[in-house]
């Protein structure tokens, strides 16, 4: 009885040491397991400065990439400032293109107006205005004649305005012929010594400027009935009427 007693007293003893043994190897397992996992938060701790240099590089890069973006920002400027220093240049251009003065009206101060008789047609006088001045002139109209003291201006030839208002350069001469009488013929005929001419405006309401005096050819007579043509740039086209 006391040995049946102290053999199970020893597989028990034994028992426990198999326990116990089987308890440390678990343990064992279990730091094995705690190692193994913590090796991949050591890996994610090596790879973090890896991860902050991609972040470094990306910032960089994008700060290049702006740095290429702002290029064209800056050269659209330098052309915008060379469109306006192209427009200033073309309205200097334009400026000094423009040096000549626009045309004044024709007027005895700028003009030299001489009258002359011409052999045909018979019985017309021929005015001449040549201007004499630095610009060019425009002879508006027909001249405006009085002869000596008449009390009215003589008529004007209404067939003859021009295509266009005759524009004289410095130099160039506009004519008008005198019709001294007109018809029906056995109209009184007055003799003449002097004759003023009157230049008109653009609007054609009475005289612009210094008129022209202006001695009359001897032997010069006229008549109510007479006229005188508009300025015309030919001398064929003055004396055809």
């Amino acid at each position: 009885m006391r040995n049946h007693i102290r053999t199970t007293a020893l597989a028990a003893t034994a028992l426990l040491a198999a326990f116990s043994l089987t308890a440390c190897g678990g343990n064992d397992n279990a730091n094995d397991g705690k190692a193994g996992a913590a090796a991949p938060a050591a890996n994610a701790t090596a790879t973090t400065p890896d991860t902050n240099k991609d972040a470094k590089d990306a910032k960089e890069t994008k700060e290049t990439n702006s740095g290429t973006a702002q290029a064209p920002a800056e050269n659209a400027s330098a052309t915008s400032k060379g469109s306006t220093g192209g427009s200033k240049n073309e309205k200097s251009s334009a400026g000094s293109g423009s040096g000549s003065k626009s045309p004044v009206t024709c007027t005895g101060s700028n003009t030299k107006v001489t009258v002359s008789k011409v052999s045909r047609p018979i019985n017309h006088l021929l005015l001449t205005a040549t201007n004499t001045g630095s610009v060019p002139c425009y002879a508006y109209h027909a001249p405006a004649l009085r002869f000596d003291d008449a009390q009215a201006a003589f008529p004007v030839l209404r067939d003859s305005i021009p295509q266009a208002v005759v524009t004289l350069a410095p130099g160039q001469s506009a004519y008008a012929s005198i019709g001294l009488s007109g018809e029906p013929d056995g109209q009184e005929l007055h003799k003449g010594t002097h004759l003023t001419v009157y230049f008109t405006g653009k609007a054609n309401q009475g005289s612009t400027g210094s008129p022209a005096k202006l001695t009359l050819p001897a032997g010069t007579t006229w008549g109510d009935n007479g006229f005188v043509t508009y300025w015309q740039s030919e001398m064929a086209d003055a004396l055809m009427y």
